[in-house]
């Protein structure tokens, strides 16, 4: 599999290689060259997926949601499925929780789940232990394990 990504903060060369990710400088780029989209990024109050960037998809390519359901203009990703331009979605989010777009259900390409990856006992006790190992290493001085967008801080 190929690897092609959009962010906001470009990764650096080694990460890039070590994983042969090849950076897109804008979402219609990104889309345009991708047989499968996956969307994971947080909600910026804003739609990201709309009917303009709909049309850079690639034919027949497939759309992901395991975002926010907000970030996507569900009628235009109905009228992206219908017209074949986008080949089938898979959606874990729903722009209406905890309603689902009626269309939605009723379309064979689409595939419909409730969005709780998050919500396994397992998954939150991990989450409460890394949570306390983080507080623990910097009451001691030490680097957290998982310090989110250190990178960005001035040092």
């Amino acid at each position: 599999m190929k690897i092609y990504y959009h962010d906001v903060v470009r990764k650096s060369e080694e990460q890039e290689r070590s994983v042969e990710a090849v950076f897109c400088a804008s979402n219609e780029e990104l889309v345009a060259r991708s047989d499968c989209i996956v969307l994971a990024t947080p909600f910026s109050g804003s739609r990201l997926v709309d009917a303009d960037l709909l049309r850079h998809f690639k034919q027949g390519s497939r759309f992901v949601n395991i975002a926010r359901g907000k970030l996507v203009d569900e009628d235009a990703l109905i009228a992206a499925l219908e017209s074949g331009q986008i080949f089938a979605a898979g959606l874990d989010v729903h722009a209406n929780e905890p309603h689902v777009h009626p269309k939605l259900t009723k379309m064979r390409n689409v595939m419909l789940t409730c969005h709780n990856g998050g919500g396994a006992v397992e998954t939150k006790i991990g989450f409460e232990r890394l949570a306390m190992e983080n507080i623990e290493r910097v009451l001691t001085g030490k680097e957290p394990l998982t310090a989110v967008n250190k990178h960005i801080l001035k040092q």
